[in-house]
């Protein structure tokens, strides 16, 4: 389904300067969609964040877009309105994650302001201001850290493991909790990378960089990851597609890869030596508890798979992009920003 065989409804995309907001607008852009940002704050374009390589790649940031509206903190009181003006469809992608040094004084508390309770004021203006469809974008780790041998799937019963995890079911319950009046779509997501990736999936292109020896080795899993222009391709199918509403759809690459594999493809990718070390699993699990990085090695280690055959099916749609096609344009991202990039 493509915004060419239908009119193209008007957009309102939530964090828009973060990295997958970025992306989306490129593509609402490139298809012909009428769109809005809403941000927190506008700011400028750095090196990282400006650093282009050729037209898959270019991220952008917008921060001197007309079409961008302010709205401040996420949270109960926030002003939706001039963001909500005329929009058929909101596509909430703000969120408060991957917060790699805590300052909060209660976390859970925080994470529950802004994804829970923001989340809920959003779906009430939205309603309010005559919004048609909303999307919302959650997290596979509301189904669990790990998925174990079965892939997690449309059947699977919630059980969220973090502070995040259970202020994004909430937020999930919140946008549900208006579904007579509003046409709701759920997504759930696992690690998305592309060109702007942060937090680990950055640590691990510097690692490879770096020519470290990894003591992943004799980790034997499946990771389903989500490549930034398959998570944008289906974004535009379930802002068009009429059986996307009251659905709960797990999406991903549709090729799951183990650590070692991911390592040795975007080692290739880079043109890189790799050397893996095969230290046993439970070692890597007891030095992560002396470190306090337990769930860094369970990402590393640990098999989170999603079985997406309902997205397909259901949506009729496929992932356009590969998982070596996609590690290839974010390395080629990585390397033209390296010198600029913070974790």
């Amino acid at each position: 389904m493509t915004p060419s065989t239908v009119i193209a409804p008007r957009v309102l995309v939530t964090g828009a300067n973060g990295f997958i907001g970025r992306h989306l607008r490129r593509t609402l852009s490139a298809r012909g969609f009428d769109h809005r940002g809403a941000v927190r704050a506008l700011r400028a374009a750095t090196a990282a964040t400006a650093a282009t390589v050729g037209d898959d790649g270019d991220v952008g940031d917008g921060g001197d877009d007309p079409h961008t509206c302010v709205v401040g903190d996420l949270q109960s009181s926030t002003d939706w309105s001039s963001a909500l003006e005329g929009v058929d469809v909101v596509v909430h992608l703000a969120a408060r994650a991957h917060v790699m040094a805590e300052t909060a004084v209660n976390p859970e508390a925080e994470f529950m302001r802004v994804n829970a309770a923001g989340t809920a004021a959003l779906v009430a203006a939205a309603v309010a201001a005559g919004v048609r469809r909303f999307v919302y974008v959650s997290s596979i780790g509301v189904l669990g850290s790990h998925s174990a041998d079965t892939p997690f799937n449309a059947a699977s019963m919630p059980r969220p493991h973090n502070a995040y995890t259970r202020s994004k079911l909430a937020g999930e319950l919140a946008a549900r909790a208006a579904a007579a009046r509003l046409e709701v779509v759920i997504l759930r997501l696992p690690l998305v990378y592309g060109p702007g990736v942060r937090a680990n999936f950055l640590r691990l292109l510097r690692w490879i960089d770096q020519g470290r020896p990894l003591p992943l080795g004799a980790v034997h899993n499946r990771r389903s990851l989500l490549n930034v222009w398959n998570l944008c391709d289906l974004i535009v199918n379930v802002v068009l597609n009429p059986a996307a509403p009251g659905g709960t759809w797990l999406v991903s690459d549709g090729e799951d890869v183990s650590t070692p594999e991911l390592i040795r493809l975007i080692g290739a990718a880079m043109g890189r030596r790799v050397r893996l070390l095969a230290v046993p699993v439970v070692w890597l699990q007891w030095m992560g508890r002396l470190a306090g990085r337990q769930a860094l090695i369970t990402q590393l280690c640990g098999t989170l798979s999603l079985d997406i055959a309902r997205t397909r099916d259901q949506l009729r749609w496929a992932p356009p992009v590969s998982v070596e096609e996609a590690l290839a344009r974010t390395v080629s991202w990585y390397l033209a920003a390296a010198s600029s990039l913070e974790l």
